[in-house]
């Protein structure tokens, strides 16, 4: 009896595999870390390899857990980490170089020089992105340019490209022996290459990144009837299981967090920290430094659009004091430790690791820590780090209320980092509104179950998803507002120190 919907969440750090019950609640998790590689400053990888192994032990791990097999599962949705860039060879499966992570800045100068050439309005109008190193058409054109033999490869049509969705999702459906090569349109839309108004890849994008339309995936729906493919009986699920709905992690969040109708919120905090406004079918091109992005497709209905404010280095943030620094064993004791002080003791920390995303959009800028006294200590680091992802919340924000006109009277938040209940106090303060946090907070995977769910018709429609959602914790605002007038003026003299660091022709 088919009494669940499992969910693979590929994530930046890790992968986990998900059961969810028709209630939306939990059934069963495993979820396993890989590897963070750093060849040098400013490039992140991972081995697409290792991704598909961990992906694959999750699922088996999980479902032996809790006792199940893959005949309990109605569907099973994929989401991921979005812009990350993955290019196999069709014939072995073999990755031809590893995953550029979206957080990788090597293609600073592809960027700039298509922006120097002109292409900066028509990348941006066609695919709702400005050209940055944080999309996947210049790590595609990187690695076609600089790993040997792969142009040559796409050119025969041999070589394949995807994001991380893509790469399980051909793995899992059999890989060399046929296995589907797919996307779904919340993935496509950011790559630079897809055209946001007819769903498809661009030839005028294509052609300025110099990209072969064979190696591109085919672009389906989110939430897709007709199926993304079933899961291979000698993979990881041992049985033929539709693969019913993907959706990049972020959007993913969004329908898990049930934001169906125009003006509705959601903030993630994970990796990074990525907001998105649901604007409904109507596209609206932002013009204070957010994306324009599709926040889903349900089957042949017209796509609902977002606009979204990401931002590159948040929960990762956490980790750098954890593994860099020292001064932490383990995310819960950045709470603690910034517990220890009242306030930042004047210290701020811009984590511009990756140059500034949203709303600033500076791939000159590096990370800060100003404001350093005699005084200061592990604590007031601990929490200026928590401090910074709530204010560069707030940054997107404030961009999103003036491109939309619409003014938040609560944000819903998912993540990790809810957890740290400190942080979330700060957010309600920092922004001046109430923030709720659901019962289940981990609502990619969520999203993504609800996406292969609706689809098979596990879930009858988005009304019956409602009655599932649940408020786990609402923190509500305890500053004034000259309290967080001024803290936020000093946050931005922080980030004007930033800027200029790094100087893209070298």
């Amino acid at each position: 009896m088919t009494r669940y919907v499992g969910a693979i969440d590929q994530g930046t750090t890790s992968t986990r595999f998900m059961v969810f019950d028709h209630g939306g609640s939990e059934v069963a998790r495993w979820q396993l870390e890989h590897e963070q590689i750093l060849p040098r400053a400013g490039w992140v990888e991972h081995n697409p390899a290792e991704i598909w192994e961990r992906t694959s032990t999750v699922i088996k791990t999980a479902l032996a857990h809790a006792d199940l097999t893959a005949e309990d599962l109605a569907a099973v949705g994929v989401t991921n980490q979005r812009e990350t860039t993955i290019v196999w060879n069709r014939r072995n499966g073999r990755p031809y170089y590893n995953a550029i992570v979206w957080q990788d800045t090597r293609t600073d100068r592809i960027v700039t020089e298509l922006e120097r050439g002109g292409h900066a309005d028509t990348i941006r109008y066609k695919s709702g992105l400005p050209p940055a190193p944080y999309f996947s058409g210049g790590k595609l054109k990187w690695i076609l340019e600089n790993v040997p033999g792969v142009r040559e490869a796409a050119e025969r049509g041999d070589a394949l490209f995807g994001t991380p969705d893509s790469w399980v999702l051909w793995n899992l459906t059999g890989g060399p022996r046929g296995g589907r090569h797919v996307t779904d349109v919340t993935n496509a839309s950011r790559t630079m290459l897809m055209n946001l108004e007819t769903l498809d890849w661009d030839d005028e994008l294509l052609e300025l990144f110099g990209v072969p339309r064979a190696m591109l995936p085919e672009i389906q729906p989110s939430v897709n009837p007709a199926l993304f493919g079933t899961t291979s009986a000698d993979g990881p699920f041992q049985a033929e299981i539709p693969i019913a709905g993907v959706v990049g992690d972020q959007q993913a969040a969004t329908v898990g967090q049930l934001c169906f109708r125009p003006g509705e919120a959601k903030n993630t905090y994970g990796t990074g920290n990525f907001l998105l406004l649901n604007t409904g079918e109507e596209m609206v091109r932002s013009q204070h430094g957010l994306l324009t992005t599709v926040a889903y497709q349900f089957g042949d209905r017209k796509p609902v659009y977002a606009l979204e404010g990401s931002i590159a280095v948040t929960g990762s943030a956490i980790q750098w004091l954890r593994d860099q620094l020292g001064i932490i064993s383990g995310a819960a004791q950045s709470e603690s430790l910034a517990r220890q002080v009242d306030d930042n003791g004047g210290v701020y920390f811009v984590p511009a690791f990756s140059g500034l995303f949203a709303p600033y959009w500076r791939s000159d800028a590096r990370g800060v820590i100003v404001g350093l006294s005699r005084f200061s200590n592990n604590a007031h680091l601990a929490r200026a780090a928590l401090e910074a992802i709530c204010y560069q919340t707030r940054d997107v924000v404030e961009a999103m209320q003036a491109d939309s006109g619409v003014q938040l009277d609560v944000l819903r938040v998912d993540g990790g980092v809810t957890a740290n209940e400190l942080c979330m106090q700060l957010q309600a303060d920092f922004l001046g509104v109430p923030v709720s946090r659901p019962v289940v907070a981990e609502t990619t995977a969520l999203g993504a179950a609800y996406a292969a769910g609706l689809a098979v018709g596990f879930w009858k429609d988005t009304d019956e998803l409602a009655q599932n959602w649940q408020e786990s914790k609402r923190w509500n605002p305890t500053s004034t507002e000259e309290q967080r007038e001024s803290g936020y003026a000093r946050w931005k003299k922080a980030v004007s120190r930033t800027l200029d660091w790094i100087d893209v022709d070298d």
